[in-house]
């Protein structure tokens, strides 16, 4: 854990001081309003840790502005087997309003549920609410960061594996509920008009467990609409039950498409 949230801090230094450098780019045009945009991404997935699979995944992002408000939508998945053995299953929806109190600081409300078979959760599920500020947004750069608290329901389940990885039991635990503090950072820095890198980090700290979340993509467009990314995230639950490991790692190449 202290290792990631290490290679996490290094990331968004780096991050930050690319950012300053351009931080006299001229402001972003405003966003479209009233209408929704967003993009979609399917693709091949490597996953090593708790699912060692060769797998495919997908996700849609939705984005609406009105006026002072901003809502954004995502939803994502994948599946994978090995020698015909189901090795990777998982299913994430997450959603989140943004309303501006002044052109860069803003309030926000989120929702998040995930479903993972192999990451020793049936589920976690988390409603927040806080601040956040936009410190950087110009043509090249965006940088927003935010904290706030709120509370997440989770139930831990134990998993045994016979030697060839088959799952042979699950043993769920009691659902609990714990308040939570939460943080996210969101980056962006394109390198030229068709090359572009975000890094999106998410963390939920609460006494059952902590999840910390982090993912960093390169996409190259093909086209106005069309795109090819490379993507690497670590998932880091700290208190996942044994003989469970804390550490997932997904490798992605994906076709994205925006609309």
């Amino acid at each position: 854990m202290l290792k990631f949230v290490g290679l996490t801090a290094a990331t968004v230094m780096t991050a930050l001081s690319s950012a300053l450098v351009f931080a006299d780019d001229a402001p972003a045009p405003p966003p479209p309003q009233h209408q929704w945009i967003g993009k979609g991404q399917f693709g091949f997935l490597e996953s090593k840790g708790n699912s060692d699979a060769e797998s495919i995944n997908g996700s849609i992002d939705l984005t609406r502005y009105d006026d002072g408000f901003k809502n954004a939508f995502y939803v994502g998945g994948l599946y994978g087997k090995s020698a015909g053995i189901v090795s990777a299953e998982r299913l994430e929806a997450r959603g989140q309003t943004d309303y501006a109190i002044t052109p860069h600081a803003f309030a926000f409300g989120g929702l998040r549920y995930e479903h993972d078979l192999f990451d020793g959760f049936q589920y976690q599920a988390s409603l927040t609410a806080g601040f956040g500020y936009t410190f950087i947004d110009s043509l090249d750069d965006k940088l927003a960061a935010q904290i706030g608290a709120g509370y997440r329901r989770l139930r831990p389940e134990t998993i045994l594996k016979d030697d060839r990885g088959v799952v042979i039991s699950r043993t769920p635990e009691d659902a609990s509920g714990e308040a939570i503090a939460t943080a996210g950072i969101d980056y962006l820095h394109k390198f030229t008009p068709t090359t572009t890198l975000t890094n999106k980090f998410l963390l939920e700290h609460g006494s059952t467990n902590t999840l910390a979340h982090d993912e960093i993509a390169l996409a190259v467009k093909m086209s106005s609409k069309l795109a090819l990314s490379v993507g690497y995230a670590v998932t880091d639950n700290s208190k996942p039950p044994a003989p469970l490991k804390k550490v997932d790692t997904v490798t992605t190449v994906n076709v994205v498409f925006s609309f």
